[in-house]
């Protein structure tokens, strides 16, 4: 049996396949059908393959060399499907994006700069450049580390990312909708797309605190579904209930100390924690003054980051607004994450 080279890691709070596009067939439909196998899907266990039977535990990466002048790789992004043969590249992962540079100095692509290396990434999905700085003491990737995030066990060294240009990544507009505030089904909701496309609402408007345990919230899908279907014709996504985007986060005032109490959906069951990239856009969303969940934000001081609660504990993140043209425009968008290499060698795909 022909095997292809793999790393398997942990990319925040996720966990995923990280491929070489080399690696892979150049054809999107025999790639994708390599990887459903490679992953064990469609199987609710995925017994037969490399996935963790979870939507954050079945996802790919994979790196190439840059297509461009202005990055050092290029990253794609596939959420695969558990129970379904399903392959999506209708969004991009924060969390894979935490190993990518990482992967790309193993390889051999990026060269290790010094006690810290920089990456400039093109995310493939969305066409959007982010920037990773990680730990490389010696020339050799370093994943030991101190720092703590939620839904992780342990500590491991930190991983910066900046995100630019992710304003409008997958819709084209911040505001998909054309309004800050939208009336779907009767709920209240703000349409955000900056690095990726979230639905926000609040908790209380579904019936719910927004402080449940996950298990909880299983019931919600069938309206959490209706939402999203609705407001994804207004994002101009058109039919979107063969999708994983848009998201939905429900919000409600926080109760551990953070800024913002959140429950997500991806893109129907309650999420154990909460994206990079929808923490990025929900933050981006409670900062536009009459957007719904604006009044349930606690702004920490200056300087520092909005601490978003999810159902595993917090994520920090970081936007910044340039409003020298009158219209908010977002300028940066950062949070630290962690990754680490779990597994290096060769997969075997289910004949």
């Amino acid at each position: 049996m022909t095997g292809v080279r793999c790393m398997l890691m942990r990319g925040g709070t996720s966990k995923g396949a990280y491929f070489l596009a080399e690696d892979l067939p150049a054809d999107p439909g025999e790639r994708d059908d390599l990887l459903l196998r490679i992953m064990g899907t469609p199987d609710p266990r995925q017994i037969d393959g490399v996935g963790g039977a979870q939507l954050v535990t079945s996802k790919v990466a994979i790196v190439s060399p840059p297509g461009g002048p202005d990055r050092d790789v290029d990253y794609l992004f596939l959420q695969l499907g558990v129970d379904e043969p399903t392959v999506s590249d209708r969004q991009t992962c924060g969390n894979l994006l935490a190993g990518v540079g990482q992967f790309a100095v193993e390889r051999g692509l990026v060269p290790a700069g010094g006690e810290r290396t920089t990456v400039r990434v093109l995310l493939v999905n969305t066409g959007a450049i982010a920037v990773s700085t990680f730990a490389t003491p010696g020339g050799e990737v370093d994943y030991a580390g101190t720092l703590a995030i939620s839904g992780v066990p342990g500590t491991a060294a930190p991983v910066e990312l900046d995100f630019t240009e992710t304003e409008g990544s997958v819709t084209g507009s911040l505001l998909p909708t054309g309004n800050i505030r939208d009336n779907v089904g009767g709920i209240e909701v703000s349409c955000v797309d900056n690095g990726m496309p979230v639905v926000v609402a609040r908790a209380a408007d579904f019936g719910v605190t927004g402080y449940e345990p996950v298990e909880e919230l299983t019931g919600l899908g069938d309206r959490v579904d209706a939402l999203r279907v609705e407001a994804g014709k207004l994002m101009g996504l058109g039919d979107v209930s063969g999708s994983s985007v848009p998201k939905t986060t429900l919000v409600a005032a926080p109760r551990d100390g953070g800024a913002i109490a959140t429950q997500t959906f991806i893109p129907v069951k309650p999420h154990p924690s909460i994206g990079v990239l929808g923490g990025v856009s929900v933050v981006t969303a409670l900062l536009l003054d009459g957007a719904v969940g604006h009044e349930l934000l606690v702004r920490p001081p200056a300087g520092e980051p909005i601490e978003v609660e999810h159902p595993s504990g917090t994520l920090g993140v970081g936007v910044e607004f340039d409003t020298t043209s009158g219209t908010p425009r977002v300028a940066r968008s950062t949070v630290f994450r962690t990754a680490r290499k779990l597994f290096d060698g060769i997969v075997f795909p289910r004949s």
